[in-house]
């Protein structure tokens, strides 16, 4: 126990000095996956106005679409994740494809990859319309998902850039 005397003082000053640090993050809200998702919807909106073109695409590309969409309502995001992994080997620079990949990303919590997707779509697809708005979007809550508030307001900032009025015809 007399050993031990010396080194109290130092024992008290490491407890006083071990509480929270002040450099870490402040906590995320938890906002689940599927709420961060309908906000992306939501931001993607549609105008009956504005032109909004889809190519023709493969059928196998399709199928493998369709089953992803079957999957993801059906919540089992692996299988959903799987067939759109598989259409991005035959349309690896698919925009929509990619899109709709980072979305099953987001909604598997995987905000980093969820990003990266969307970034990606992003770069090979239109600057304007409802996909360019999910990819910002997506980027937005991926990044809020990870804390990263004021990157969000960034990424938030781009969304209305997308949006082309149409034209008026009388």
């Amino acid at each position: 126990m007399r050993r031990l005397l010396p080194l109290l003082p130092l024992l008290l000053l490491a407890a006083c000095a071990s509480g929270p640090d002040p450099a870490a993050p402040a906590s995320v809200p938890a906002v689940p996956p599927a709420q961060r998702l309908a906000a992306i919807e939501a931001a993607a909106g549609q105008d009956d106005r504005e032109l909004d073109v889809q190519p023709l695409r493969d059928p196998q590309v399709e199928d493998l679409r369709q089953a992803a969409a079957q999957a993801r309502g059906a919540h089992d995001y692996g299988a959903a994740a799987d067939a759109l992994n598989q259409a991005l080997l035959i349309v690896a620079d698919d925009p929509a494809v990619l899109q709709e990949r980072a979305e099953i990303a987001l909604l598997q919590a995987d905000y980093e990859r969820a990003e990266t997707l969307a970034r990606r779509a992003l770069s090979l697809g239109s600057r304007t319309g409802p996909l360019c708005r999910r990819h910002w979007a997506l980027i937005e809550q991926s990044r809020l998902a990870r804390g990263e508030d004021l990157n969000a307001a960034s990424a938030r900032a781009q969304i209305p850039g997308c949006t082309v009025p149409g034209i008026e015809r009388y």
